[in-house]
């Protein structure tokens, strides 16, 4: 048997999709299905009340009439019941004694009439053996003598009312009821409406005023970058969200403190460990024979380049170069020069597209230099290019190593994490060069990638919001 395949699975996910992601629009969203389900139930209650309200109040005049003729007519001598029946067929009624009932016995009848109509007759002392109820039919023209009346023809339904009173007799009615209101459900529906636009509103008012002070709060968040003055956001919503804001405030300057107190102990680290080394090192100049000499001042340097790019990873989320307008591209290109003075096999492609972006040049230069020396020491050459990639600028450098695992090369942007299968030790370094180069992504707002390429070498990928 074939895979049976269920398209329905997936709508969770389509409707995932479409569901609103702000609070304002998810509590109106909510509130206001939930709010017109409520009213529309609460519409159709009401509709069906007022309709048995409205029908009642129709008919009960009508029933009323019929069961007071009756009453008459069982009261009035037999010589006289004519007149009484003839003198009651006016102002929209007719009423006549017949061998046979005016409402067929299974024609559309109204049981809850034919319920009220028995229960009148029997307040009026009317002892009816049968009784029949239905809408429909005209109403009869005025008996002679009468026809010289003005005849009024009332629109409203006509209600057949049937009593038998006696052997084979029936007092047959017919009476105008009122018509029924046709503005009724218009109007209903137009309440209806109104309170739930009226809640509605109410509703989303509440909901801007909550979302306005925590789309402030999330602004002032991603904002916050740990450099100059806390942002600080201004409380106000309700009593709860006000707090909130004053506690983020708060939190704001205690945050800006510690990292002023970190800069200022990162400093103090840098001088109070830099006067040493540097003793260290004149010292280490006496020092024979010259191989041991030369691995001391050796070992000094790299805890001096260690010590350095330990400071500059602390500093980079804070550091205080100003931005300025910057060709970023001739940044690249004199840096690619460099290398090439030095010997190395570093080139920039000719295609390279010009863009001035406002960055802090020291910081870029840092990062560009470390991914082009990580591609020089373990991949022999690196291949650098800029490319325009949608609002981006991206600055790739491409090594011709042996390449990354796919499941490290998120591993390798962590501070002092080395691979030593694919790169050996003996290069030296940190493991703080591609730590520092995404922290200077960061700190301009964009982001590092790592990719390993087709035809094999890893590619670095700076890219910079544009």
């Amino acid at each position: 048997m074939g895979r049976r395949l269920y398209p329905g699975r997936r709508c969770p996910a389509a409707v995932k999709r479409l569901f609103p992601r702000s609070l304002i629009g998810q509590m109106a969203l909510l509130i206001g299905g939930a709010l017109l389900i409520a009213q529309l139930v609460n519409f159709a209650l009401i509709l069906n009340e007022r309709q048995k309200l409205s029908l009642a109040q129709n008919q009960g005049p009508a029933i009323t009439r019929f069961a007071a003729v009756a009453s008459d007519f069982g009261q009035a001598p037999a010589e006289f019941r004519t007149a009484v029946l003839e003198d009651s067929s006016r102002r929209g009624a007719r009423f006549s004694l017949d061998r046979q009932s005016a409402v067929p016995e299974s024609a559309g009848r109204e049981g809850a009439i034919e319920t009220r109509v028995a229960q009148a007759l029997a307040a009026n002392g009317v002892r009816a053996a049968e009784v029949r109820a239905a809408f429909g039919g005209e109403l009869r023209p005025d008996p002679a003598p009468r026809a010289a009346r003005p005849h009024r023809s009332p629109g409203g339904p006509v209600l057949v009312i049937s009593a038998r009173i006696g052997a084979g007799a029936w007092l047959n009615g017919r009476l105008v009821t009122p018509r029924p209101d046709p503005w009724l459900t218009v109007r209903l529906a137009a309440a209806t409406l109104l309170l739930y636009l009226i809640v509605l509103g109410a509703t989303l008012f509440i909901a801007t005023r909550l979302a306005r002070p925590l789309r402030d709060l999330a602004g002032a968040a991603e904002r916050f970058g740990g450099r100059g003055e806390p942002i600080s956001v201004t409380p106000r919503g309700p009593g709860d969200l006000r707090r909130a804001i004053d506690a983020f405030n708060a939190m704001n300057r205690r945050v800006v403190t510690l990292l002023d107190e970190k800069d200022r102990m990162l400093g103090a680290i840098g001088h109070d460990l830099r006067t040493p080394l540097a003793s260290l090192r004149i010292r280490a100049e006496g020092v024979e024979p010259e191989a041991e000499r030369t691995r001391i001042v050796a070992t000094i340097e790299e805890m001096n380049a260690m010590l350095e790019d330990i400071l500059v990873l602390a500093r980079s989320g804070r550091d205080r170069e100003e931005q300025r307008a910057v060709d970023v591209t001739a940044l690249v290109d004199a840096l690619v020069e460099e290398y090439r003075e030095l010997g190395r096999d570093v080139s920039l492609d000719e295609d390279a597209v010009r863009q001035v972006l406002d960055v802090r040049p020291n910081l870029l230069r840092r990062a560009v230099r470390n991914l082009i020396d990580n591609a020089v020491k373990y991949g022999g050459s690196a291949r650098v290019s800029v490319l325009r990639s949608d609002a981006a600028l991206e600055i790739a450098i491409r090594d011709a190593g042996p390449g990354i695992a796919e499941d490290r090369l998120a591993a390798v942007l962590e501070p002092f994490a080395r691979l030593e299968e694919s790169r050996s030790r003996d290069t030296g370094g940190s493991g703080l060069g591609l730590a520092i180069a995404r922290a200077a992504a960061e700190a301009h707002g964009g982001t590092l990638r790592l990719a390993n390429a087709p035809e094999g070498g890893l590619v670095a990928t700076l890219a910079l919001p544009a």
